[in-house]
């Protein structure tokens, strides 16, 4: 049996950037599903990666960065799905969740064997990150209802990649099984 991880990503935001306001929308709609994919996830053992941007602060570490999102305007869309103790925290630099990041490493500690995506944003990080999981030879799921996009019908082609050409599961968060 395959041992699963919750990858969640970008999701610790300021949304102090371009494209901020057409994204938060999105996000609303997905944050329900994404904490829900949490609480499942921590009910089940299951360990919760949050893989996040440091926004270019590069002395930044975990905790700066949440308290940086807790101060900004939309506070509201950070609290509800924050780190808890036993959340890991990889912190990227570039869109995939992989790039330059010790990811696969930590991964393979963790004798994972798919990643179970969610967060921001769908056609830009989610689409890379799937793609570097799949050429790592790690099975990738999508909650596409956990997911946030700023172009509807690019993100709609970005999972269609992922299923096509990435072999990913596009389920609904309710109906993904750890």
């Amino acid at each position: 049996m395959s041992r699963s991880a919750l990858v969640v990503i970008d999701m610790l935001n300021t949304y102090s950037h371009p494209d901020a306001e057409i994204l938060i929308p999105s996000v609303r709609e997905a944050l329900p599903h994404i904490v829900g994919l949490i609480e499942r996830a921590r009910a089940d053992g299951v360990p919760v990666i949050y893989a996040n941007d440091n926004f270019g602060e590069w002395r930044s570490h975990h905790g700066e960065i949440i308290e940086a999102t807790l101060a900004g305007p939309h506070r509201d869309l950070v609290e509800p799905l924050l780190p808890d103790g036993d959340s890991l925290f990889v912190v990227k630099a570039r869109h995939s969740i992989f790039y330059e990041t010790p990811l696969t490493y930590l991964l393979s500690q963790l004798d994972v064997s798919r990643v179970v995506l969610c967060g921001q944003v769908t056609e830009q990080c989610v689409l890379y990150s799937a793609l570097d999981a799949h050429i790592r030879h790690l099975a990738v799921t999508v909650a596409d209802d956990a997911v946030a996009h700023i172009h509807q019908d690019l993100a709609r082609a970005a999972l269609r990649m992922m299923e096509r050409n990435m072999d990913a599961s596009i389920r609904k968060a309710s109906a993904v099984d750890f």
